[in-house]
């Protein structure tokens, strides 16, 4: 556990300082001085007396106690060197920033457990080891540049990669993010990026700490504590972003579904940060972009006004916002929008985008703020004013920035000319603002933003489904593929609508269950899990003659075991599914069947169980979700019939966990009903 020695020590001891800056270990110590830490600074280097200007001692055994100690030593020295400081000096936190360990080899991981045993027997805790270090506003313990300003209105920002976070702070600073602590966790031989936002989540205190959260993370350790603290933070009014590496297709798993095929541990880190409220980014520049998003006020709504004096961004940036799903609505005429008009200089536009001509001065640009603040149909402004370099614009940014602390609606301030007016940009940062100077990379991050659904509280089981009735049929089957009578079995259920369906293993059967269900029927073989592939699927068979031709033909299939009669439905083709990821639980996926989820992988996925709210958000976010509404004139599905059998299912999986993979397609939908027309459910108990 994070302690208070960790975060504002009164001592620190850098154990392998040096007064070469070049080493880690003077680098550190030239950090901590140039930041002025104000405790005691000691150095252990049996080879000076000072380093760098502090007390220097050959062994930690000539130390007083002290708060904190880093580490910049060979790892094989490092288990008795926190041995010794945790028994002989009262040390509480501890910063490895050595190599050597569990990254290396087993010999390695061994040795950094027993560090560990070392520090929780003595209640103490360890960053590291493998990380660039800590930086709190009391302390700059890292051995890397640049040191960010460190403020409580800053950003927290937790790595799990010491260089990934040097990469990430040099991309946000030029924005002018700013930050509060930064956690380089390293082999998270203790304390993970889940164990460091627990810390921050309980921690917190409305008005004091950072509100802002970002995170680089490379594993996963404990689904339950992130989602639990990440949502905990978010519902007391923090934003979270977050970057996960090493989730691509190269690390999923064969399978034998189209679930199975689609789901890998990208689909589990995808529902699980759509269930905890988290920005999902996937590289070093949307993630910062994202959090100057929101270090701005927040959006509330979707109809935002492009200011401009250069017509090519305000189109682009106008694109990716719609591309988002946000508006750039036409100012309505108005007394109003004919006032603003004559205010500027002829030729202005005063559509939207406002378009305020190269010329723009900073009054017009106040009067044009003012308008959309007051008269304007909109719930926020972007500003894109950069310069050729001919005049000084310093009183346009001025100008600004005082609209921004003053307008209730948020401004988001678009200034590209980074190398004309580097000076101006400077300056307008120095206020605590943020720039994005990238239009198109601000369009998707805002998007982004507004269409990540909020974390809800702990799903309720709405569906009636009896746990213990579940609990019951999953007792009596077998590990593999079952058959048709368990599937029915559990969707009935669990209230999962199904076509009628009877398995016949003689002729005879197989009529009176055609005649009973009614023509036309589907005929399906029963065995192979491939159906299709060995051509047994049989469409629209319309008599009795015909049922009886197609059995003997289904029954030559190699590995038949019967044959499934089974209603005809018609509609659009929907996909259902499931598979068991380790930690993570459940991931439900849903979208269009067809080539939209085989070719397109047009999917959603979400942890079970779900709400009825997360899961409408779920379909929500299909590229396919227009066609499912109807399009065209094409009738689309009920929608919230869909989302109650994903409900439903989450529910059934819930109480399920032997279902280690569900793979329901298709789903036929119309505006009236929705049925499961085929199923796959392999349990391994």
């Amino acid at each position: 556990m994070i302690n208070e020695k960790l975060l504002q020590p009164k001592s620190i001891v850098v154990v392998g300082a040096s007064n070469n800056i070049s080493k880690p270990g003077g680098k550190v110590v030239k950090n901590l001085l140039d930041h002025h830490f104000e405790g005691d600074l000691f150095a252990i280097n049996p080879n000076e007396s000072k380093v760098q200007g502090i007390p220097s001692f050959a062994d930690v055994a000539e130390l007083p106690e002290v708060d904190l100690a880093i580490l910049a030593i060979p790892a094989k020295f490092c288990l008795q060197t926190v041995t010794d400081l945790a028994e002989h000096n009262n040390t509480k936190a501890f910063i490895i920033i050595s190599a050597g360990f569990g990254e290396t080899n087993e010999a390695g991981k061994i040795l950094e457990q027993q560090i560990v045993e070392v520090v929780e027997k003595h209640q103490a805790c360890l960053i590291g080891p493998n990380c660039i270090g800590v930086m709190t506003p009391a302390h700059a313990s890292v051995f890397t540049t640049p040191i960010p300003e460190l403020t409580s209105k800053g950003c927290d920002f937790i790595s799990g990669s010491g260089a990934t976070a040097v990469f990430i702070m040099e991309s946000g600073i030029p924005k002018g993010l700013r930050f509060a602590n930064v956690f380089s966790v390293g082999n998270s031989a203790q304390l993970g990026v889940e164990d460091v936002l627990a810390y921050l989540d309980e921690t917190y205190e409305e008005g004091v700490s950072a509100r802002v959260k970002l995170l680089y993370i490379e594993n996963i350790n404990s689904p339950d504590k992130l989602l639990l603290h990440a949502s905990s933070l978010i519902k007391k009014g923090c934003k979270i972003a977050a970057i996960k590496a090493g989730s691509s297709s190269a690390g999923s798993r064969a399978a034998s579904s189209h679930t199975g095929a689609l789901t890998s541990s990208d689909a589990a880190v995808e529902a699980l940060f759509r269930k905890a409220g988290i920005v999902r980014c996937y590289g070093r520049e949307e993630l910062t972009t994202v959090a100057g998003v929101f270090m701005c006020k927040e959006l509330v709504g979707e109809k935002l006004a492009i200011i401009t004096h250069a017509g090519g961004p305000g189109v682009m940036l106008t694109d990716a916002l719609e591309d988002g799903g946000l508006k750039i609505p036409e100012i309505a005429d108005s007394q109003e929008k004919a006032s603003l008009l004559k205010k500027l200089f002829p030729g202005s536009s005063v559509e939207n985008p406002i378009d305020f001509l190269a010329t723009g001065t900073a009054e017009q640009l106040g009067h044009i703020i003012d308008a959309c603040e007051n008269d304007f149909e909109v719930d926020g402004m972007a500003v894109i004013y950069g310069s050729p370099g001919l005049f000084p614009i310093g009183d346009v940014y001025d100008v600004l920035s005082g609209k921004m602390q003053i307008c209730k609606k948020p401004i988001y301030p678009i200034l590209p000319s980074v190398i004309n007016v580097k000076d101006d940009v400077a300056h307008f940062l120095s206020h605590g603002n943020v720039n994005f100077p990238d239009e198109v990379l601000l369009g998707r991050a805002l998007t982004k933003v507004m269409n990540t659904p909020k974390p809800l509280d702990n799903a309720i089981n709405e569906s009636g489904l009896c746990a213990d009735a579940v609990k019951g049929v999953i007792a009596e089957t077998h590990n593999g593929y079952q058959p048709p009578e368990v599937i029915h079995k559990l969707f009935d259920l669990a209230g999962i609508p199904r076509v009628k369906e009877m398995v016949a293993t003689t002729e005879s059967e197989a009529v009176l269950a055609a005649m009973s269900i009614g023509f036309p029927v589907v005929m399906k073989v029963v065995g192979p899990v491939h159906k299709t592939e060995v051509g047994g699927v049989i469409l629209n068979v319309r008599n009795v003659t015909q049922v009886r031709k197609e059995f003997h033909h289904l029954f030559e299939i190699e590995n038949t075991e019967g044959v499934l009669i089974a209603q005809m439905a018609s509609g659009n083709e929907l996909f259902l599914g499931a598979t068991y990821e380790e930690k993570f639980g459940h991931v439900v996926l849903c979208g269009m069947g067809g080539i939209y989820v085989e070719v397109m992988k047009d999917v959603a996925s979400g942890l079970a169980p779900l709400t009825h709210s997360e899961a409408r958000s779920m379909v929500q976010s299909l590229k396919s979700y227009k066609i499912l509404k109807g399009f065209r004139k094409q009738n689309g599905i009920n929608i919230e019939k869909y989302v109650d059998i994903i409900v439903r299912l989450s529910w059934l999986l819930r109480y399920a966990t032997e279902i280690k993979e569900i793979d329901i397609n298709p789903l036929l939908g119309n505006k009236n009903e929705i049925l499961a027309v085929d199923a796959r459910i392999r349990i391994e108990h």
